[in-house]
């Protein structure tokens, strides 16, 4: 592994809905590397949603400690919080998250409206732009999302995502409104921006999807169930080889497009 960016320590999460006290998390450890590319498994109620929204700095552990490149971020206070989650991560999720009425220049360069280092106008025109032809959509940059399809919606997300250059990419069931080629076009994606440096953590129930990470963590009731290789998970293994023959065929035709 890479020098940890992402280390937990003993999270525990504990809700209370009414008389009710459920244990979302129980006493997880995790250590991700830098340029790490992650998969986080389980199924409904395993804890894995809880999971993505602390490593995300969206909810807070009830015990235990979070540490994100070298900051004690489970300590910090609510504004402190939303710094972090402005300047190292950024996030993409299954339903695409736009504003209907925007174009996808003008939801890509929403949150620099709503950050201190956005910069005049033009600035923020121009660092848009370049996050969406990083992506591919250079010439989709004044269509409206019902002007787009599926996949491209959600390459403006990924690129509203990456615009501040985050180190850490978390994706929450980010196909699971595509189809299987366009699925496999975000993947591609994903795959290279984790070649360009970037941690990249993915939230998913599919193995396929799961084969392109090198690595899957599996969650059930809580806590960490297993922490393999993805060749070596039983469920992931039998798509590991096409995932990867499609990485290489992919990345290859990026370079000789460049």
């Amino acid at each position: 592994m890479e020098e940890p960016i992402i280390q937990l320590r003993s999270i525990t999460k504990v809700y209370r809905v009414g008389v009710e006290t459920i244990h979302a998390l129980r006493g997880v450890d995790l250590d991700i590397g830098r340029n790490e590319m992650v998969a986080i498994m389980g199924s409904s109620g395993s804890g894995k949603s809880t999971l993505m929204n602390t490593l995300g700095c969206l909810d807070r552990p009830s015990t235990g400690e979070y540490v994100l490149g070298g900051k004690l971020v489970s300590a910090m206070k609510a504004d402190e919080l939303a710094l972090v989650r402005n300047e190292e991560i950024g996030f993409v999720f299954q339903s695409f998250e736009l504003l209907p009425r925007q174009t996808a220049l003008e939801n890509v360069e929403l949150p620099l409206l709503y950050s201190a280092t956005g910069g005049s106008a033009s600035a923020r025109r121009r660092r848009a732009l370049e996050a969406l032809q990083r992506v591919g959509l250079g010439k989709r940059v004044d269509h409206r999302p019902n002007q787009l399809s599926g996949g491209q919606k959600q390459r403006v997300a990924i690129a509203r995502a990456i615009l501040n250059n985050p180190r850490i990419l978390m994706a929450d069931e980010p196909t699971g409104n595509l189809d299987s080629a366009t699925t496999t076009e975000i993947l591609a994606l994903f795959t290279a921006l984790n070649h360009g440096g970037q941690t990249i953590i993915i939230v998913t129930h599919e193995n396929d999807v799961a084969a392109h990470c090198r690595r899957v963590v599996r969650l059930r009731d809580g806590r960490i169930l297993s922490d393999l290789p993805a060749e070596e998970d039983a469920e992931v293994a039998p798509y590991v080889a096409g995932a990867r023959e499609t990485q290489r065929a992919q990345l290859e035709a990026q370079g000789a497009a460049a």
